[in-house]
């Protein structure tokens, strides 16, 4: 699931290329790494809060409110603080850092969005509904129940 955001924002990420001129270059690579490597600590942040949510029994709903709750801000404010941080190198006067600003601002915030946007869309279809948090356990008696009933 973390891997699909993933592919739509490298897909936008060349098309975006394209349409500013920036070849795939040895240069290039390491910034494209860098904002794809963003894009999985996004989604495994947020997926790995939902799922224990859901583990402990909450529906799809709840464990992804949960989740934002937790991590989703922490997720936005990074994004967004990097972005910021970046879109400065787009004012630049040397090409390839303009070029590489706007295309990492894009990503982070693309992968921000993908994560807090794909990941509940995606477990609705991808996961199978999780069972009731005590239905696969065995349920065990309070010691004052189990000791008053052998008696």
């Amino acid at each position: 699931m973390a891997v699909v955001p993933l592919a739509i924002t490298s897909i936008l990420c060349e098309a975006l290329m394209v349409a500013l001129g920036i070849g795939v270059k040895v240069a290039t690579l390491p910034v494209i790494a860098l904002g794809v490597g963003i894009g999985v600590d996004y989604a495994l942040y947020l997926l790995s809060v939902q799922l224990a949510q859901q583990r402990a029994g909450l529906p799809l709903t709840e464990a992804y409110k949960k989740a934002v709750q937790f991590t989703g801000k922490v997720v936005a404010l990074v994004g967004v603080t990097l972005a910021a941080g970046v879109i400065t190198w787009a004012f630049s006067p040397i090409k390839f850092q303009a070029d590489m600003g706007i295309l990492l601002t894009f990503m982070f915030v693309w992968n921000m969005l993908g994560a807090l946007i794909l990941i509940p869309a995606l477990s609705y279809f991808l996961l199978p509904a999780p069972q009731a948090a005590g239905a696969a356990r065995r349920k065990v008696k309070p010691r004052a129940e189990a000791v008053a009933g052998t008696a």
